[in-house]
């Protein structure tokens, strides 16, 4: 039977043959509006008149019975639309830059001291100094040495990459100052 068909042979049905009976017991009511049967069973409903939706939805409460952690689990899974996540970085983990296993002969990536000659740093004001302390650098830094520590140090502790730690937020914005700090003498 052809799509048409079907409609049509739906409409030439008696009205009252179509309609569907409110599914409250001793209903004679019209079943217009669906509910759902159950959490589990959202998909299936039940088939009520206006007045007996109205009593259902207001007794209806989709997190009863659930504990705070479940609740808690299934809110954040409505967050992301029921999708799977997983945290960026090679491998579907997180990889800091000392969980690589790389040649590093200029200890471009390294938290170690670098020997940095006094005299000169002690010239500078004391903002390009500190500047320069917390962006681990030499005072005779070039402009291109500048931007590469400071991708390295963003990468690092920026927050995403550190589970939103409020701490890595800080020094990020520290790490932000020191470099506008440093850019704006190099540039001059």
């Amino acid at each position: 039977m052809t799509r048409a068909r079907r409609h049509a042979s739906a409409l030439a049905e008696p009205l009252d043959l179509r309609l569907r009976a409110c599914d409250q017991p001793g209903c004679a009511g019209e079943g217009l509006f669906r509910a759902p049967k159950a959490r589990d069973r959202l998909n299936e409903y039940f088939w009520f008149c206006l007045e007996h939706v109205r009593v259902y939805n207001a007794a209806w409460d989709y997190y009863r019975g659930m504990s705070p952690h479940e609740i808690e689990r299934q809110v954040r899974n409505d967050t992301v639309w029921q999708r799977p996540t997983w945290p960026l970085g090679p491998g579907g983990r997180r990889q800091r830059a000392d969980d690589i296993d790389i040649d590093d002969p200029f200890e471009i990536f390294g938290e170690g001291e670098r020997p940095r000659p006094e005299s000169r740093t002690r010239d500078l004001p004391p903002e390009e100094q500190e500047a320069l302390a917390i962006l681990d650098l030499p005072p005779d830094v070039t402009l291109e040495d500048l931007k590469a520590r400071y991708k390295i140090l963003v990468k690092r502790h920026h927050p995403d990459a550190n589970g939103g730690d409020r701490q890595a937020e800080e020094r990020v914005k520290a790490i932000n100052h020191a470099y506008s700090v440093l850019k704006k003498r190099l540039a001059a």
